[in-house]
């Protein structure tokens, strides 16, 4: 890889990387420690041990908060799903992980697939500016969305407002359905989320750095070793690009 270009990756001589703990794939709170843990927790501290600067891990409880800080060069890097409108604030590399999104139900929803899920009288809780918040708000035809605080808190809000769907990360969901009695998941899914990592707009040459970083993160087995060290299910290593 090239120089790194430090002043545009870290401007205050430390990498300031934003980290969503409304995604349990991407990052956890240690239990024991309360410490940051995950994958994207991994990437933020090998890319600062490359450009031979100390990393600061700035946390937020949801993607959309990531997003505004990101937009907003109050961190240097973060890691949220590619959509138009979050790519139209920040410069976002190619995927490293791929995640699948699913819808959840109640036991005795008449709703059996996800195709039942965009009809008239539907309501769908997501949380509030996450990727699905953002897919669903250009798809829906005819449900109705209802925001959520943050992507964990979008079953309870499911339950308590007595709502007909939750939508949201398939593993998260799936634990809430084990968590929870009376709820299952449809089959299948209903979108694939694109994880990448993003930056503040103009920083050309430390964009150039970060996209060949994802790209040698995937081939290397780098991403891969971290969803298996952090037992992570269900999510799966994006293709290097140029590849199938």
């Amino acid at each position: 890889m090239p120089p790194a270009p430090v002043a545009e990756l870290a401007p205050t001589g430390k990498l300031r990387a934003a980290i969503n703990f409304g995604n349990p794939i991407l990052a956890t709170k240690d239990a024991a420690t309360g410490e940051a843990r995950g994958v994207s927790v991994d990437l933020a501290r090998e890319l600062g041990r490359r450009l031979g600067v100390p990393v600061e891990l700035v946390t937020f409880p949801a993607a959309g908060k990531v997003v505004e800080a990101v937009t907003a060069a109050q961190v240097d890097i973060g890691f949220v799903a590619i959509d138009p409108v979050r790519g139209a604030g920040m410069a976002q590399t190619a995927p490293y992980v791929i995640i699948e999104g699913a819808y959840l139900v109640k036991n005795d929803s008449p709703i059996k697939s996800n195709a039942e899920v965009d009809r008239p009288g539907n309501r769908i809780v997501v949380g509030n500016g996450s990727a699905y918040d953002l897919y669903l708000t250009r798809e829906l035809k005819n449900a109705r969305l209802v925001k959520a605080a943050t992507s964990p808190a979008v079953t309870d809000t499911f339950l308590a407002q007595n709502i007909e769907v939750a939508a949201g990360v398939k593993q998260q969901l799936q634990a809430d359905a084990q968590r929870l009695p009376g709820l299952r998941l449809l089959d299948g899914r209903f979108m694939v989320i694109q994880q990448a990592m993003g930056l503040p707009k103009g920083r050309e040459a430390g964009a150039r750095y970060v996209t060949a970083f994802v790209e040698e993160m995937k081939a290397s087995g780098f991403v891969a070793d971290a969803l298996a060290r952090h037992k992570i299910e269900g999510a799966a290593v994006a293709p290097v690009a140029g590849k199938n």
